[in-house]
């Protein structure tokens, strides 16, 4: 008993039979009709979408004993012929098999004979990025310049791999993945050719596991007919395929996420010991989740769109849950998808996902976050998944209470009875800075209460500095900043400030220049101007607002400077101590005593005990 698989069987034989790949098609057609047709074509795209099927089509066309043209009779024997695959023009030659160049000889050889029946001797090279460099630079010159009688069509899957030389020869063509709606209706089509009864969602399964090919799409209905034994008076059912593929029932999903809406753990459990009794793909499930999801979303935000229900009660769930929290689980599933092969077994991977969507929730505007089923431990966590306008407020509210508090003055002694304390004033609306943006990111302390002196912070030790630069710098209200700064002290100040990283570096390079009222004018080398970014300079006026009581305006300006930088004024004095410690070395009379006799002296081995000692 001899049985045509139905890939096979439906493989279409003209072009107006083909499924999608119009753009391809419409090419092809134009060409033949007007006698424009290139000696090589190159047809790429993934598995089972109709490479092969075109090239053989076209070759058809080429061949058709009443004529070239792009609708071949399909009656003639040259046209039966090629669709039985015997036609003794049409070399179909599998890459895979014959990937060394000596194939590829042979080949050559054979081009330059006619063709023995028809007009046209095609090569058609299935997978051609097979073959090794050594055949496409052997085939390179036949295909640039063939014989008038031959035509290439190369097929593959990976087009990145062949050489450029061989692409700017052939006409490139990629053919499309089909969609589910054509592979769909192609299906449907089949079954009813066939008489084989079919329920939709047994349709609708099969074309989406078929992933963008009908030729996989064939097969699994091939697969599906079998298991199910259709045909024979019972059809394709809906549960039949989905045992088959290991799919879930769509009815399970809903009732996933009817028990994450409604906060019930013990029911999601519930939903998931059921699912294990199946033994899902549990990342499939989880891909099932996130398209209902991404239904339900649209369904949200796009008013009016028609969203397949596929089981799951739309409506009701878009309504109940808030746009930002299908948004969150949505991002859950899928980086629950992505690491499920990293948890200890791939259920409980799933199982986490479900929890995280469970204790997480987006706060409401000014509550934070509410926790979910899960318990209260969720809230913490949850506050940082909710509004971050809303944080950032309580923030900007409680520094400023606190830059308030401190500017009173100190605080009452515990005998003192202290006045019931008056309701704060709402804090006045700022928009929140952009990033990098030039406010500062600290609460502003006005000149009528100016914040008092405080005691520098304790800085983390490190290497003292000469004896020169030790002049501590104590923090001064901003009145006194422009009295004390000045060239001299500013390396001393840079010195003092308990900066690290960049911004350190930021401002052991820069230069005093002037100081202005609430301008601070700096310069700073080219060579170091990549150390201005606007967050850096933030900080460093952070730094200095901190000892001075108020932020200062930090501008860089082009203009000569009025001292040294901390850099410069290090360096000086790392140069001096080098040139004592020399001078002293030389002058030492045991050192003096050794050269007369002979001793040698390694050039730059000279070094200064302090530094030796760091």
């Amino acid at each position: 008993m001899s049985y045509l698989v139905l890939a096979r069987k439906w493989r279409p034989k003209r072009f107006a039979e083909l499924v999608g790949q119009e753009h391809v098609v419409r090419a092809l057609v134009n060409a033949l009709d007007s006698g424009r047709v290139h000696h090589a074509f190159l047809f790429t795209g993934t598995r089972g979408v109709g490479k092969t099927t075109i090239a053989r089509i076209f070759a058809k066309s080429l061949n058709c004993e009443r004529g070239a043209s792009s609708d071949p009779c399909g009656e003639c024997e040259t046209c039966q012929a090629i669709d039985a695959g015997r036609y003794i023009d049409l070399l179909e030659i599998d890459a895979a098999s014959n990937t060394g160049v000596d194939n590829v000889r042979d080949l050559i050889d054979n081009a330059q004979y006619m063709p023995s029946r028809g007009r046209y001797k095609v090569y058609l090279i299935d997978e051609v990025h097979m073959l090794s460099k050594a055949a496409f630079n052997a085939l390179l010159k036949t295909l640039e310049e063939p014989p008038e009688h031959v035509k290439f069509l190369f097929a593959t899957t990976d087009p990145q791999k062949l050489l450029v030389t061989v692409l700017s020869r052939c006409l490139q063509f990629n053919l499309k993945r089909l969609e589910e709606e054509q592979i769909r209706g192609q299906i449907a089509k089949i079954l009813g050719a066939e008489g084989i009864e079919a329920e939709a969602g047994a349709v609708r399964q099969l074309a989406k596991a078929a992933d963008g090919s009908l030729r996989d799409g064939l097969s699994l209905l091939d697969q599906a007919i079998a298991y199910s034994g259709a045909g024979a008076g019972s059809a394709l059912t809906d549960q039949a395929v989905a045992t088959m593929l290991g799919s879930v029932d769509r009815t399970r999903v809903a009732a996933l996420l009817a028990a994450l809406s409604e906060d019930d753990g013990a029911g999601l459990m519930a939903t998931i010991e059921v699912l294990a009794g199946f033994s899902p793909d549990w990342g499939g499930v989880l891909d099932a989740l996130a398209e209902a999801l991404h239904r339900i979303q649209v369904k949200q935000l796009v008013p009016g769109s028609e969203v397949e229900a596929d089981g799951i009660d739309v409506d009701a769930l878009a309504a109940s849950l808030r746009p930002e929290l299908v948004q969150l689980w949505y991002q859950m599933a899928v980086s629950g998808r992505r690491d499920i092969n990293l948890a200890p077994s791939a259920r409980v991977g799933f199982e986490m996902s479900l929890l995280r969507m469970l204790a997480f929730r987006p706060g409401e505007a000014g509550t934070g976050a509410s926790p979910g089923a899960g318990g209260s431990a969720a809230s913490g966590a949850g506050a940082g998944a909710g509004s971050g306008r809303s944080a950032a407020a309580a923030a900007r509210a409680a520094l400023e209470g606190a830059a308030s508090a401190r500017a009173d003055g100190p605080a009452r002694p515990p005998s003192m009875p202290s006045p019931a304390p008056s309701p704060p004033p709402p804090p006045p609306h700022r928009p929140a800075p952009a990033p990098f943006d030039d406010a500062p990111p600290w609460p502003e302390v006005p000149p009528q209460r100016a914040e008092a002196p405080r005691a520098p912070a304790a800085a983390p030790a490190r290497p003292s500095p000469p004896p020169a630069a030790a002049a501590p710098v104590s923090p001064a209200p901003a009145g006194a900043m422009a009295a004390s700064l000045d060239a001299g002290t500013w390396p001393d100040l840079v010195a003092a400030l308990d900066l690290r990283g960049p911004v350190r570096e930021l401002a052991a390079s820069s230069a005093f220049i002037a100081r202005e009222g609430e301008v601070l004018r700096l310069s700073l080398p080219e060579s170091d101007d990549h150390l201005r970014a606007p967050f850096l300079v933030q900080q460093l006026a952070a730094a200095l607002g901190a000892r001075w009581g108020a932020p200062p305006q930090i501008r860089f300006e082009a203009g000569a400077p009025a001292g040294d930088t901390l850099h410069a004024r290090n360096e000086r004095v790392r140069d001096e101590r080098q040139g004592a410690a020399e001078a002293a070395f030389h002058n030492d009379p045991h050192v003096r005593r050794l050269v007369e006799q002979g001793a040698r002296l390694v050039p730059d081995s000279i070094r200064p005990i302090q530094e030796q000692e760091h």
